[in-house]
């Protein structure tokens, strides 16, 4: 058996504090048994809904009839609506999609050198996440094959039947030859989308330069960078004077590069209207093994969800060194448990988290921290984008990170955002004697989360109470035979009865994945055999739903959680 090279694409160089992943550890603890307490009544202020946002390199796959159905589930799950963000809108090619690729196809040039603009795909992906109840964060990468400067030759590749030339394979990561050019390109893409779209729809979009500049996805200096984000976001701004512009989606590792965008735009006085900046929980190494299909991973890793935290926070101190950007948001605009997005159970086992039931209960739980460190820190998480849609050509369950596998199943994975949505618009206090703080952070010695037990509740304009109750730890190999006996003990409580409905998702609940594994695995079912994986998809209730009466105000239920899972508690005030 042989390796690839221990590099992963989409992170940066990390020598801080975390490894790349999270090593497993069967001697760590267990939690079985905790104690949780929600107060209905102790009103935490609005709930921020950081989780309604996602993004993917396969912009041509927006428009397709999967992706639509898909961009038409989130639209479902909130009532603003989540932002997408595609890669490559500015990459020249002919709009058929492969993993990690893409183009809109917009700028060219005419044989006397005039730039003009064909808008034909990026009408299709636009209208697709518009016309779905969503909303666009404009990623604004990268360089048209007519904008690459000629020292981009240096740049050598050996052509292929999937190399087509240096373009492809990175040439579009050079600075634009002519920053004018550029300038214009930008300004006429706003025109667009306004005269398409309406003020009213583009003014809730997000304007975003570039992806990752401080690594290959950015060829030039970090100086030719900063300027260039001037040049667009006066560009922007020339056409959409209210538009909200912002970067520089620097990797968890991108601090210095950071601090030098920031510098610039404060000397400059630049529009800039949120920060951006990415985090992963892993990037395993090998990230791919060549040996037997299905073969085990050299090494069993996790990710860590300590690591992503530790990424946001220190990024989020770089923009606090700033006193005038205190109240910009935070743009976590890649927050993903591994790296990248595209790669599978086939590459490295370890990815084997992202068809089953932990993905959706990390998931879970690194939005409650999110939040938590919220409450820490002076600059405020907005958006906690997951990097995850969908891929042509899988198997089924092939392990990447998206939402759906093959013929439409749904993941485990969706299931975390069906059970964020029915929290309520208030965040009520609830805390757990097995939780584990972020307070920890500067304790942890780069270890992974331990295990816990741990609650986010909520409370909406009804006086529905929603609380999400969850037992998860960070190594996917550390299993456990014992359930944990929670007690979830409510106070507050203002109505007379409640009806209480309790969804679950485990490896027997809200799972499809199981349920094909539980039939062979089969790369080919039957009509029947899609049914029943399919019937097993969505959130499902773990228990019929019960009366509720509380004494005094306060009620208690008693939950037994497998690891991991996660439950959804929901008293509904009965008239």
């Amino acid at each position: 058996m042989t390796f690839t090279a221990e590099v992963n694409p989409g992170v940066g160089l990390n020598k801080g504090s975390f490894p790349h992943a999270a090593p497993s550890d069967p001697s760590a603890p267990h939690v079985h048994a905790a104690e949780i307490a929600i107060d209905a009544a102790a009103d935490r202020g609005a709930l921020a809904r950081i989780w309604e946002s996602i993004g993917y390199d396969e912009i041509n796959w927006t428009y397709t009839p999967t992706g639509r159905s898909l961009l038409g589930r989130f639209g479902e799950l909130s009532d603003k609506g989540f932002h997408v963000r595609p890669h490559y809108v500015f990459c020249s090619g002919t709009g058929f999609g492969i993993p990690h690729w893409g183009n809109g196809n917009v700028f060219h040039l005419d044989a006397d050198g005039n730039a003009f603009y064909d808008f034909t795909i990026t009408d299709q992906v636009y209208d697709a996440i518009v016309e779905s109840g969503n909303h666009v964060l404009v990623e604004l990468a990268f360089t048209p094959r007519d904008l690459v400067p000629d020292h981009a030759a240096e740049l050598e590749v050996v052509p292929s039947p999937t190399v087509y030339s240096n373009y492809e394979a990175g040439a579009w990561g050079y600075p634009p030859k002519d920053y004018a050019a550029w300038g214009d390109l930008i300004a006429a893409h706003a025109q667009h989308c306004l005269d398409r779209y309406g003020a009213d729809e583009v003014d809730t979009w997000l304007w975003e330069l570039w992806n990752e500049p401080d690594i290959f996805y950015w060829r030039g200096t970090p100086e030719e960078f900063y300027e260039l984000y001037s040049v667009t976001a006066a560009a922007v701004r020339r056409v959409l004077p209210t538009a909200k512009v912002g970067g520089p989606a620097v990797t968890g590792s991108g601090a210095e590069f950071l601090r030098g965008f920031l510098a610039h735009t404060s000397a400059r006085k630049d529009p800039l209207d949120f920060v951006s900046f990415h985090t992963k929980g892993s990037a395993f190494r090998p990230w791919r093994v060549y040996g037997p299909t299905g073969g085990p991973a050299p090494e069993q890793q996790s990710p860590s969800a300590h690591k992503m935290l530790f990424e946001i926070r220190t990024l989020s101190r770089v923009i606090e060194e700033f006193p005038e950007y205190h109240g910009l948001p935070a743009i976590v605009d890649e927050c993903d448990a591994g790296v990248p997005a595209h790669y599978s159970v086939y590459d490295n086992a370890n990815f084997r988290f992202q068809n089953t039931e932990y993905y959706p209960v990390f998931q879970v739980k690194l939005m409650k921290k999110i939040l938590d460190l919220n409450a820490t820190e002076t600059v405020q998480v907005e958006q906690a984008t997951s990097w995850s849609f969908y891929f042509e050509g899988e198997r089924y369950f092939e392990g990447t990170r998206a939402f759906l596998t093959a013929g439409g199943v749904e993941k485990p994975f969706l299931n975390a955002y069906r059970a964020l949505a029915r929290l309520g618009e208030r965040r009520i206090e609830a805390a757990s004697d097995a939780a584990h703080p972020v307070t920890a952070l500067d304790d942890c010695g780069g270890a992974s989360m331990p295990e816990e037990v741990d609650v986010l509740a909520s409370r909406g304009a009804d006086g529905t109470v929603a609380a999400l109750v969850w037992r998860h730890i960070d190594d996917q190999y550390h299993t456990d035979d014992t359930e944990a006996a929670v007690n979830v003990n409510i106070t507050g409580l203002d109505a007379a009865s409640y009806t209480l409905r309790h969804y679950r998702i485990d490896a027997t609940h809200s799972n499809a994945h199981t349920i094909w594994e539980g039939i062979g695995s089969p790369q080919l079912p039957t009509d029947d055999q899609l049914a029943a994986i399919k019937e097993r998809q969505g959130l499902e209730e773990f228990e019929a739903a019960r009366e509720v009466t509380p004494a005094d105000g306060a009620a208690q239920v008693g939950l037994r959680l497998p690891l991991p899972a996660v439950s959804l508690l929901i008293w509904e005030p009965k008239a």
